[in-house]
């Protein structure tokens, strides 16, 4: 069966019965949805308007939770279309289109951490070197190679898989990932090479960059006084829990295709809604309650609001 062209309708096999609560089920994916946008733009927001957190570190705390964002909005519109459907079904090309936005968002935020460890290395390890190191076109530069680098490579895949014979139409996730590939009749070597390749560029090499940077910092740190450990340790620990994390969730959403891991769609749709659900989530609300300068902008912006509901 040659399925290739882009009206090849693909039916969404990954979700439980929503049919008795689908009311329910979408009200709370629209509140969650809400929520994190509402969550991660305040914090962006604070930092645009306050001078004083004009700073690299800032600003890429507010890209990473812009991409929060972006990753946010390629998933949650389609699941609550799909909740208030008598059937879940996707466009082959929709599917491509999704899943690559997907990876390329995924991607970028391992790089995007990556990008603030060696700022906060930086930072701590050279503080006279800082400023001519960390000027504004350098800080330009390394987002811009954060949403560009991943989401070339990730691009290269989802292109050449376009015009793929697909010998199987039901898709057995919730939203569009790597289990497409398991649609095609056939997959080809290259591509799987290739896509290690990618992982091991956009995913692996980022994570033991942070970890090795960060050890670094926390061995020149314990030979320093009690301040610079303790502003090490403010500055450095919500980072490392962001993406201890965001690795331990898209590791599952790569073993389970690249293994072939037989799990049941419960804990299939569980797993899964733990990545778009709680890891959006998680970024505004330590950023917002671990970085002290944001904490205090946030207090005030919060206790001022309080008292205008009151007056």
């Amino acid at each position: 069966m040659n399925c290739n062209t882009n009206a090849t309708i693909v039916t969404i096999g990954g979700y439980v019965e929503v049919e008795k609560y689908k009311f329910a089920y979408f009200f709370t994916m629209l509140l969650v949805y809400i929520f994190i946008i509402c969550s991660n733009v305040t914090i962006v927001c604070l930092i645009w308007i306050h001078q004083n957190l004009h700073e690299p570190m800032y600003i890429f705390i507010a890209a990473l939770l812009c991409n929060s964002v972006l990753f946010s909005s390629v998933i949650y519109p389609k699941m609550m279309i799909d909740v208030l459907s008598e059937k879940q079904v996707i466009t082959i090309s929709a599917c491509l289109f999704q899943c690559f936005l997907y990876y390329a968002f995924s991607c970028s935020e391992f790089v995007l951490l990556a990008v603030m460890a060696y700022d906060r290395y930086v930072s701590i390890c050279k503080p006279l070197q800082y400023p001519t190191i960390m000027r504004k076109r350098t800080v330009i530069s390394l987002l811009v190679l954060a949403w560009l680098v991943p989401t070339a490579q990730v691009a290269v895949p989802v292109i050449s898989n376009i015009e793929t014979k697909l010998c199987n139409l039901n898709f057995e996730g919730i939203y569009c990932n790597n289990l497409i590939y398991k649609l095609h009749c056939t997959m080809s070597k290259a591509m799987s090479i290739y896509g290690v390749v990618v992982l091991i560029n956009v995913a692996i090499l980022p994570v033991f960059f942070i970890l090795f940077t960060y050890a670094k910092i926390f061995v020149i740190t314990y030979r320093s006084c009690k301040e610079v450990r303790k502003k090490a340790a403010e500055t450095c620990l919500p980072h490392l829990f962001v993406l201890i994390n965001f690795s331990c969730l898209l590791t599952y959403d790569v073993v389970t295709v690249k293994l072939e891991f037989d799990v049941s769609k419960t804990v299939r749709l569980i797993m899964t809604l733990q990545v778009v659900l709680y890891h959006p989530l998680v970024n505004p609300i330590i950023y917002g309650l671990k970085m002290k300068e944001i904490s205090k902008h946030l207090k005030r912006l919060f206790t001022t609001e309080n008292v205008k509901m009151i007056e």
